[in-house]
């Protein structure tokens, strides 16, 4: 035969005959294998359960019935002669302590063995011995305390035996029945492992027979399988040609399915004249182009217009070199939005070393960039926060300084002064200060408020005439508040705060320009069945927000504002209070159109609204200790509570008005400390006072609660949040002074 020439597979001389041959030798092959393993595994499985059984049995025989043995023959103690019994009747006719001292210890070691007798998972019949043996033992336990008391008082020995008498022959017959029990266990474990032992000596008989047979078996097998032997090789034969004809042909198809389609990553090939030849999913995935759309086409449609000419200069560049270039694209989808990609371009080689195409290779980054911006304004407002904490204790004592004396001239002036309406000017302005810190300190502290019942109308009225005084002439500003019982549970800070700051973007957004702003509440129905809700509305005549804006007005560091003029952090600010007040916030505008905010709250029950009369109040008599580390402050402060009557000891150093107070304790009725102070903070100051005298009320000026204040061990204890406020300040010394009255005098 030439070498050349293909070789053929051998074939039957009865083509049809040989898959008939092919399925009986099959069948019959697997037929007797089948059996073989069944048969096998049967034998196994039984020879297996005897030789459990003897293990069960023989453990049941040599171990449990030994450790009953033992448990049985040490119950039997306490029954016997010198047990339990034995002692008992010796102490009642004898009264001899000693037999006390064995009958507590017999005791104590009969309990632990019927414990250890029921840890051995004894049986119910087991159990129920074990109970009437215990029944019988413990009313010896009870009649023993009987004799105790004979002992003592001198009873007549016989009269007390016969009140000590115990029937004891129940418990020796479940005794007796327990240990009769376990004989007959122990003969049926015998008797089983000898059942066990001959069956398995049967079974082994079997199994020399399964071997002989097996090895027949084998043998028909072997004749079988080389019967086959022809089938088989023409089988072999024939699929071996059909696998090289499938190689073959997917041979082309294999080679973009394993690199290209199941990658992550977006794969572009192209002609050396950059036309489109093959893209993958990932690719129409990201970009929402299809296959047919981009095929024959260049790159240039994925241009955003917002990648520098450079980076395209350096890219034609490393390709024209046959190079490879890596860098980053903002490139544009099929909808028109954006995305950002690091793309690797490199050349693809033949076997020549010739380039034939180009592929890229694409990385979606755009969440990763969208993280790295949120992370720089985390940052931001990290730093922020960091600021603000570091500054604000100054700065509030500062303004602590400038409201007092305001409030000190303003009372001592006379209203038709003409210097009047300045002091009215500065203290606005301390108070806008305030509510400035106020708002940093949201930023850097994220501590909720004080909620309490708050009546909607005082705050409208307060936040109209802090704005009168300080926006331009040109604004109108008028409150509108349909009910003056309308009530929200509120921190009344952080209401006033969100108030005061949409009014204040508003008129800075109608600057010189002019217009109107308007306060309006209302109470409505809640559209998700909360109940009852508030609505308070802050509109503008101004110049409206436009619809690529509105939807980050609310973001962190947003701002329309130029350079140096706003941070965007005053909407932010705003959401996160009416978040923390579990209410909502929504925005309506159009430009030209002015702006609308609404924010929606729970009502609760009225409250009486406040008045100037009703804020006043009057001072008293009482000797007052005044702590804080600024000079200007405590002379401030010192002034506010002279001039309400109170007689003021102030220090600047915690340390001495503490050893101050420690020498006479009761010298004073109220101590009021500032929080944050060098040497000794206000909470050391607090614990000192409360070990000096139990019941001296403290209040602590601070800018905000620390975590590590517990109110609750200090009691009586106010917080008043700083800058002070005089009228808030006398309210809170009258409450805690009265509450110490009223203590003081009740029985």
């Amino acid at each position: 035969m030439d070498a050349e020439t293909p070789r053929q597979p051998p074939h039957s001389a009865d083509g049809r005959r040989t898959p008939v041959r092919l399925l009986i030798s099959g069948a019959a092959a697997a037929l007797l294998l089948a059996s073989t393993v069944l048969t096998g595994l049967y034998l196994g499985l039984e020879t297996q359960e005897r030789f459990q059984h003897i293990e069960q049995n023989w453990r049941t025989y040599a171990t449990e019935a030994d450790q009953r043995g033992e448990l049985l023959s040490r119950l039997r103690s306490y029954l016997g002669y010198g047990g339990i019994i034995h002692d008992f009747k010796n102490y009642v006719l004898r009264q001899d302590d000693i037999y006390l001292e064995r009958l507590e210890t017999r005791f104590a070691d009969f309990r632990s063995t019927l414990a250890e007798y029921r840890s051995t998972s004894p049986s119910a019949t087991e159990l129920g011995y074990l109970t009437a043996i215990e029944a019988t033992f413990d009313e010896y336990q009870r009649k023993l305390a009987i004799a105790i008391k004979a002992a003592k008082e001198g009873w007549d020995r016989a009269h007390t035996d016969s009140l000590v008498k115990v029937d004891d022959t129940q418990a020796l017959a479940a005794l007796t029945a327990l240990d009769q029990f376990w004989q007959a266990k122990r003969r049926e474990s015998t008797e089983a492992i000898a059942r066990s032992v001959l069956e398995g000596r049967s079974l082994v008989m079997i199994g020399f027979w399964f071997l002989a047979g097996l090895l027949i078996v084998a043998l028909i097998l072997f004749a079988m399988f080389y019967a086959l032997q022809d089938e088989l090789r023409q089988t072999i034969w024939q699929l071996s040609e059909e696998l090289a004809e499938r190689k073959a042909a997917e041979h082309e198809a294999t080679k973009f399915l394993r690199a290209a389609e199941q990658s992550p990553s977006t794969i572009m090939i192209t002609d050396t004249k950059g036309h489109i030849e093959y893209v993958n999913l990932k690719f129409t995935e990201l970009t929402g182009y299809e296959l047919d759309e981009v095929i024959g086409h260049t790159p240039q449609l994925l241009q955003s217009g917002e990648t520098p000419p450079e980076t395209y200069q350096d890219l034609r560049n490393k390709l024209s070199a046959c190079e490879e270039w890596r860098g980053n694209f903002r490139n544009l989808r099929k909808d028109g939005t954006t995305y950002w990609q690091s793309t690797a371009i490199f050349p693809l080689r033949d076997e020549t070393g010739q380039v034939t195409h180009l592929i890229g290779v694409g990385e979606d980054l755009t969440e990763r960039q969208k993280a790295q911006d949120q992370i720089r304004k985390a940052q931001k407002l990290e730093a922020v926060g960091l600021l603000a904490s570091g500054v604000a204790h100054d700065f509030n004592n500062i303004l602590t300084t400038i409201i007092g004396n305001a409030h000190l001239a303003l009372v001592d002036q006379k209203s038709g002064e003409g210097s009047r309406q300045e002091v009215e000017q500065i203290d606005i302005a301390a108070r806008r200060g305030r509510n400035l810190v106020a708002q940093l300190l949201a930023i850097a502290r994220r501590q909720p408020g004080k909620p309490l019942a708050v009546n909607v109308a005082d705050i409208v009225d307060e936040v109209s005439r802090l704005m009168r005084a300080s926006i331009l002439r040109n604004i109108s500003l008028k409150g509108l508040v349909s009910n003056d019982d309308l009530a929200v549970f509120v921190d009344p800070t952080r209401l006033h705060q969100v108030l005061m700051n949409l009014c204040a973007n508003a008129a800075e957004a109608m600057g010189a320009d002019g217009g109107s702003i308007t306060i309006s509440a209302e109470p409505a129905i809640s559209q998700v069945g909360a109940g009852e809700i508030v609505c308070i509305t802050v509109s503008d005549t101004g110049p409206g927000i436009s619809a690529e804006n509105i939807d980050k007005i609310f973001e962190p560091f947003f701002t329309t504002k130029a350079a140096g003029k706003g941070t965007g952090l005053g909407l932010a600010v705003v959401k996160g209070l009416v978040a923390e007040m579990k209410g909502e916030i929504s925005v309506k505008s159009e430009p030209g159109q002015g702006t609308t905010f609404e924010i929606q709250l729970l009502q609760c029950q009225p409250v009486t609204r406040s008045s100037v009369v009703s804020q006043r109040v009057v001072g008293g008599q009482e000797r007052i200790l005044l702590v804080d580390d600024e000079a200007e402050v405590v002379e401030t402060l010192r002034k506010l509570l002279e001039h309400s009557g109170y007689s003021v000891e102030a220090f600047t150093d915690p340390l001495a008005a503490v050893s101050m107070f420690e020498t006479e304790p009761e010298r004073y009725d109220l101590v009021m400390t500032d929080f944050v102070m060098p040497d000794m903070n206000g909470q050391e100051v607090a614990i000192a006072v409360r070990a000096a005298h139990v019941s001296c009320p403290i209040l602590i000026c601070t800018a905000y609660q620390p975590a590590t204040l517990d109110l609750n061990a200090l009691q009586p204890i106010s917080l008043i949040e700083k800058p002070v406020d005089p009228v808030r300040l006398d309210r809170d010394i009258r409450k805690l002074l009265s509450a110490k009255s009223v203590a003081s005098a009740a029985p």
